[in-house]
């Protein structure tokens, strides 16, 4: 048996459930941050034990209490994915299962399985969007089409196909420096070369020549979005997590502001922490995005502040729970409830009022409190930094004391803790406090 939280009953490693909940297992693909706090959310709020595939045992999900690890050669081919799967249903007779990505890819891999292989059968729920869906609403350039449709707040943007000319021919509505980024960063990670990082600020048109000249040349041949130059560093930064019903109505709504993102050239961009709060303008705008895709399931959206004019614009959609998500339960809401409401327990009915969106102020962070505290300098996030530090309303997913109590794991926690000190110093250098820093979209 494994430990419970929040009083659900115990379950053992043969089969998940809570009481009045139609009993499953959730499956998670991938092996990071976000996929631990996915498997913490079902066994903090449900009593469950996960799942988790991925290519290598790293130490987030390895030596866990609540988490049987499964290796799989390669989880982005959906050919390779799905023989992993089919064994592990194999193994469980009987169980039914939830299944999750926690990286872009990985969903990707899912819903080809889904639709294009039909290689899940009845036991099997995957929470998606269809494959049109998923390019309409995630791949950088058409999203920023979109938004320019529903008259969503969103950077001016241009985009160049590598897979025909691509040269940089285009006249630019805006000037240098600009970001350039991957329409499917999936496609771009399959493609590196020297110098490669998830998100490329450029700062004149030769530089911007010479990247997409090398990304040519690595074999990326599909979109290049380049976009407008949001000033400001990440404490401009917002997060918008949201959960659509089969009618593509939002029925909860989860808001953040950033105070610092990751900054070593894979991982990017990536929240490391995030204060919680709320924005019923923003989810108004989702919602506009949500009902013209006909979205289903969970919407993250990142989203900047641009200091020039206090506009919120939207930067991009991510089709699942983010990496981040463990911010939504710091304020007090559990992300993996709407799933298991919505599939195992009777469905979200048709509610009248408002979206639910109220939680409390958090703090979530993946770094030590003295990172968050230095980088913190707008006067705004440092009063609220102060409030939420003085509450003690503050949550690291992977410190888990309750229910974790592997050496090997705490000891993988402390250096990782030491190591984003070291990191933070060599790769993030923001501007002097009241200058315009840099941006990392």
């Amino acid at each position: 048996m494994v430990g419970t939280g929040n009083g659900a009953r115990g379950v053992s490693r043969s089969g998940n459930g809570a009481v009045g909940t139609e009993r499953f297992t959730p499956l998670i693909v991938g092996g990071d941050i976000g996929a631990y706090s996915l498997a913490r959310s079902f066994h903090d709020g449900h009593g469950m034990r996960s799942v988790v595939v991925s290519r290598l045992a790293g130490w987030h999900v390895a030596d866990s209490a609540i988490i049987d690890h499964v290796l799989c050669e390669d989880p982005g081919d959906p050919e390779v994915l799905v023989d992993t799967l089919r064994s592990i249903a194999a193994q469980r007779p009987g169980e039914r299962f939830l299944l999750l990505g926690s990286a872009d890819a990985a969903v990707t891999s899912i819903v080809r399985i889904r639709d294009e292989l039909k290689g899940l059968d009845s036991r099997w729920v995957a929470p998606y969007v269809g494959m049109e869906q998923l390019r309409a609403g995630t791949e950088k350039q058409n999203f920023a089409r979109l938004c320019e449709d529903l008259d969503v707040g969103h950077p001016r943007t241009v985009t160049i196909d590598l897979g025909s000319s691509g040269d940089l021919d285009v006249d630019l509505p805006f000037g240098f420096p600009i970001v350039v980024k991957p329409a499917v960063g999936s496609r771009w990670k399959e493609a590196p070369f020297p110098g490669q990082k998830k998100v490329h600020v450029v700062g004149s048109r030769d530089e911007a020549i010479a990247l997409v000249n090398r990304a040519r040349a690595s074999g990326y041949d599909h979109h290049l979005v380049l976009q407008e130059f949001i000033p400001g560093d990440d404490q401009g930064m917002r997060i918008l997590t949201c959960y659509c019903d089969s009618d593509s109505r939002i029925r909860f709504a989860s808001w953040g502001r950033t105070l610092l993102e990751e900054h070593t050239p894979g991982a990017l961009g990536n929240p490391a922490a995030i204060l919680t709060g709320v924005n019923p303008e923003a989810v108004e705008q989702a919602q506009r995005i949500c009902s013209r895709l006909g979205w289903t399931g969970y919407a993250n959206f990142d989203l900047k502040v641009d200091p020039r004019d206090g506009r919120t614009l939207f930067l991009e959609l991510n089709p699942r729970l983010g990496r981040s998500n463990g911010y939504i339960e710091a304020a007090g809401r559990n992300p993996v409830s709407w799933y298991v409401r919505d599939h195992f327990d009777g469905g979200l009915g048709d509610e009248p009022g408002a979206v639910v969106q109220a939680q409390r102020e958090a703090l979530y962070t993946v770094v030590p409190l003295s990172l968050v505290k230095h980088y913190t300098t707008l006067p705004d996030a440092r009063a609220a930094l102060d409030r939420v530090l003085a509450t003690g309303a503050v949550l690291n997913p992977l410190i888990n004391p309750r229910v974790e109590h592997s050496p090997r794991r705490w000891a993988h926690i402390a250096a990782a803790m030491a190591n984003y000190v070291l990191k933070f110093r060599r790769h993030y250098q923001p501007a002097p406090a009241g200058t315009q820093s840099r941006v990392w979209a």
